[in-house]
């Protein structure tokens, strides 16, 4: 990329990513809100749980296809059609509230709609990013893209919580119809080069149903790419776990102030972490950045289990989420680096969808194991040994869980170190990024983009 094309690269990063950053709060106020109306409604705990797995599952279905779609059309009009789509959710959601006839089916059905139009996002945005943003600035970019993500997660349930008591469900589904709007005009504004077409897009044209599978053909072929994959597949198994019993785990010792709190902290952690990968960039050796991070993951995991203490468990969830964009977002530079870019909807998709699978494995076995292996484990076999160490009151089963969750990506890191293709794999595949292409021409076109994504990234 020359200067010039660099700086409106990033300029069109930036508008996108400003977007889908508002956009993500709307849908997290929605999210909360939503939550709280099927909980009042209903008082059942399995049913606002349930709605979790709605949310997720019908996007990790269709990812597959979501992929070759992105692939097929313009991505920005992919995720035009993304938020628009979405939106119809939301708009159905407020309609009912306005006539005083929801009902708890209809929300299920809303959500699974929003679920599937959300699918096309992500892998196009991603891909988008790719042909926008010059290589050594991916890691930022993905920082940036977290940072988003972290802010959403923190923010907008706390402003949820105050909205819902005063402008009620249907000003908070007003409100999120707005962000998506402010979305769908950032995009009309802007303009995604289209990618050139590579060796592999060739291999891969044929039927949508051809060009879905293509992603799972493409990552299988390449060991050091499916060696990460089922890596992450392993760490979203292990901090599912911990995500879902953290708050059996801190109320069998505390009270609900405290899990409040230490849920705070866990989201400037995310939120710190995403602010120093937007300065940072990450690691130069990605891998290092994946596989290392992920091990010191595992750690703070298994710190966590140790103690029935909320200062020792809050310590551990901060640094659990302040490593998780350093992983998250290394893992994203080499895979934008080394899939080409008219394949990445497909890959990316393909990606998503086997690497979440394990999330909700994680949520339907965690709770049976702590309650009915590893707290009957402490209070008999192990209770002499172990037990003396993590305690063997109630709770303390759970406890053991985060362990043995903690031990998981320790062993999936060894085992990643010991590949040679997983370790190597900056190496042996070929980048289909280039490098910024440095000139005394470029150079006074390239200054202020640093400066101006360094006030995006304040702001």
């Amino acid at each position: 990329m020359s200067g010039r094309s660099t700086s409106r690269g990033m300029r069109v990063f930036t508008t996108v990513w400003l977007g889908q950053m508002i956009s993500a709060f709307g849908s997290n106020l929605t999210a909360f809100a939503i939550g709280v109306w099927v909980y009042k409604r209903t008082e059942s705990a399995t049913l606002f749980s349930l709605l979790s797995l709605i949310v997720m599952l019908p996007g990790l279905l269709i990812s597959p296809l979501a992929g070759a779609i992105v692939d097929r059309w313009d991505r920005r009009k992919v995720m035009i059609m993304s938020d628009a789509g979405a939106s119809l959710g939301t708009l159905a959601v407020a309609l009912l509230l306005y006539f005083d006839c929801l009902a708890v089916w209809h929300v299920v059905i809303a959500v699974t709609v929003i679920s599937v139009f959300g699918t096309f996002q992500w892998p196009a945005f991603s891909a988008a990013t790719t042909l926008l943003v010059p290589k050594e600035h991916l890691g930022r970019a993905s920082g940036m893209t977290q940072l988003g993500q972290a802010a959403a997660t923190i923010f907008a349930p706390l402003a949820a919580g105050l909205l819902y008591e005063v402008i009620h469900l249907y000003g908070i589904v007003a409100v999120d119809y707005a962000t998506f709007l402010f979305s769908v005009v950032t995009l009309l504004f802007v303009h995604f080069p289209r990618p050139e077409a590579s060796d592999e897009g060739k291999e891969a044209k044929g039927s949508i149903w051809r060009e879905a599978l293509y992603g799972w053909g493409y990552i299988k072929a390449r060991p050091g790419l499916l060696g990460l994959l089922l890596f992450f597949a392993v760490i979203n198994f292990s901090s599912g776990m911990g995500n879902v019993m953290l708050g059996p785990l801190v109320l069998s010792f505390a009270g609900t102030a405290q899990l409040g709190t230490i849920i705070t902290v866990l989201g400037f952690g995310m939120l710190g972490g995403s602010l120093a990968m937007s300065a940072w960039g990450g690691p130069k050796r990605r891998i290092h950045g994946i596989l290392l991070f992920g091990m010191v993951q595992g750690l703070a995991l298994m710190v966590g289990g140790m103690s029935a203490s909320a200062l020792v468990v809050g310590a551990a969830g901060f640094l659990l989420a302040f490593v998780t964009p350093v992983i998250t977002g290394s893992s994203q530079v080499i895979w934008q680096t080394k899939t080409p870019p008219d394949v990445q909807g497909r890959v990316f998709a393909t990606r998503s969808m086997f690497g979440q699978l394990s999330i909700p494995l994680a949520y339907l076995l965690a709770g049976p194991l702590a309650d009915k292996v590893f707290q009957p484990l402490l209070n008999g076999p192990l209770s002499g040994n172990v037990g003396a160490f993590i305690g063997t009151g109630q709770g303390r089963g759970i406890g053991l869980l985060f362990i043995f969750a903690g031990c998981l990506p320790l062993l999936a890191g060894l085992a990643a170190y010991a590949s040679t293709r997983v370790r190597r794999v900056e190496d042996e595949l070929p980048d289909y990024v280039a490098e910024e292409k440095k000139t005394p021409a470029a150079e006074p076109e390239a200054a202020p983009v640093l400066a101006a994504e360094e006030v995006a990234v304040g702001a």
